[in-house]
């Protein structure tokens, strides 16, 4: 059975108080600097752990990474991604086929499952998918669920290099089943739309994840989809965002950096 986990992200760092600001549903003890430096560490634990988060090379996997990278920057050039000079938006392909998952660390270190990839029928599913993590981001959602977690002086330790290896792979494993307010997964969801928007993409490409969970019927929805929204709820939300914004939503599958997706998939 194939393993549905998806839709995260992460913490951040401290440097004195500050207002979380008006897209925020936490406090933040974390500036951006910290979130890009935490970012940076957990982004190089991960990738020294080849055993849990097997990461294809960009080296020999070439047009599979064009393809990703071609797509974040579309998203990215649309000008509607709040720190889109600041953070990395690096993204890296982890080689397992049977998780259905993608997350992105703080400082915008974005990672995709190879099995979310094949599960997906088109590039406005990934793309919308991918404005999802990116949301979440951006608009900096785990910082309080982080803080609430691991606790400001464990996030702390992290920065200040007094962290254990042990501590360190906690807190990059726990990008994995991070768990969200109903508030933050329906911004993420509407952000993804806003992203999308100027986009050729289906602005409302989020949605046919949660429709595909849907059809499949009540024993295939992930367990992190229990606490938020039900599926065919997020259909529609997402859907009404998309026409309240007037953005186009009849551009299911275009070509990105000049492959389709089924190319694209056939890749993995």
């Amino acid at each position: 059975m194939k393993k549905i986990i998806m839709l995260l992200v992460l913490p951040i760092m401290l440097v004195g108080m500050s207002s979380c600001g008006e897209d925020s549903t936490g406090v933040f003890l974390f500036s951006i600097q910290d979130d890009i430096d935490l970012g940076a560490k957990v982004d190089a634990e991960i990738k020294s752990d080849a055993a849990t988060y097997p990461i294809l090379a960009r080296s020999t996997n070439i047009q599979a990474y064009a393809y990703l990278d071609a797509m974040r920057d579309d998203i990215l050039n649309g000008g509607k991604v709040k720190f889109q000079e600041e953070f990395a938006w690096e993204l890296n392909i982890i080689d397992d086929n049977t998780t259905l998952n993608a997350f992105c660390t703080p400082g915008g270190y974005i990672y995709v499952y190879s099995g979310l990839i094949k599960y997906l029928e088109n590039s406005s599913s990934l793309a919308g998918v991918m404005g999802h993590e990116i949301a979440h981001a951006d608009r900096r959602h785990s910082s309080s669920q982080m803080q609430k977690n691991f606790g400001v002086s464990t996030l702390l330790s992290l920065l200040s290099g007094n962290e254990t290896t042990e501590l360190l792979g906690q807190v990059a494993g726990s990008l994995t089943s991070l768990a969200f307010s109903r508030a933050d997964e329906k911004q993420a969801d509407e952000y993804s739309v806003t992203y999308l928007c100027p986009t050729s993409y289906d602005a409302a490409g989020a949605a046919n994840f949660f429709a595909k969970i849907d059809s499949a019927g009540s024993s295939s929805v992930p367990a992190f989809l229990s606490t938020h929204p039900s599926p065919d709820n997020r259909v529609a939300n997402i859907h009404a965002d998309a026409a309240a914004l007037t953005c186009v939503t009849d551009e299911a599958d275009p070509t990105v950096n000049g492959m389709t997706y089924a190319a694209f998939q056939a890749l993995f």
